[in-house]
């Protein structure tokens, strides 16, 4: 997997890049599937829930329904974060591209829609953070604003 280091200042070329992606929605009530991993891993994701910022990139915590523990969201269209995701198969593919975010790395997937997914890696659990196309002109301000929590409540590892 290929990463890109990423500081606060950011990459010119990586904030361009996803600047050009996205997906839209004026819902004020976002959704998002819960993920079900086993206990250990639910553990971590409630301990992250507890970490978590009130505001992501300036957004307001706007949970998604149904509420639960393991997942969040900010602002509408929502930035939606949901913890316990299974491995993505394209953390296989040594040509993938991933990001490094104040020592958190990420897998980046662009999506047909225009947003963005980004998920863990080398953590005890995989943490999604999707970007909608309305939100990609902040860069990586979503992933600076969660990584500190996700180093706190999710260590490094192979998830199982």
């Amino acid at each position: 997997m290929k990463f890109i280091r990423h500081r606060l200042l950011g990459l010119p070329a990586l904030a361009l890049l996803i600047a050009a992606a996205g997906c839209s929605s004026s819902d004020d009530s976002p959704s998002a599937a819960v993920p079900s991993p086993d206990a250990k891993v639910t553990k971590l994701c409630r301990n992250l829930d507890k970490v978590l910022p009130r505001q992501v990139d300036g957004l307001d915590r706007n949970d998604p329904e149904p509420r639960s523990p393991l997942t969040a969201g900010w602002g509408s269209p929502a930035i939606i974060l949901r913890c316990g995701v299974p491995r993505p198969p394209e953390m296989d593919d040594p040509e993938a591209d991933g990001v490094e975010v104040d020592g958190v790395g990420w897998l980046l997937q662009k999506r047909d829609d225009g947003s963005f997914r980004f998920t863990t890696t080398l953590r005890r659990a995989y943490v999604e953070v999707s970007i909608p196309k309305a939100r990609t002109s902040g860069g990586m301000g979503p992933l600076t604003a969660v990584a500190q929590p996700v180093k706190k409540a999710i260590p490094e590892g192979i998830a199982d």
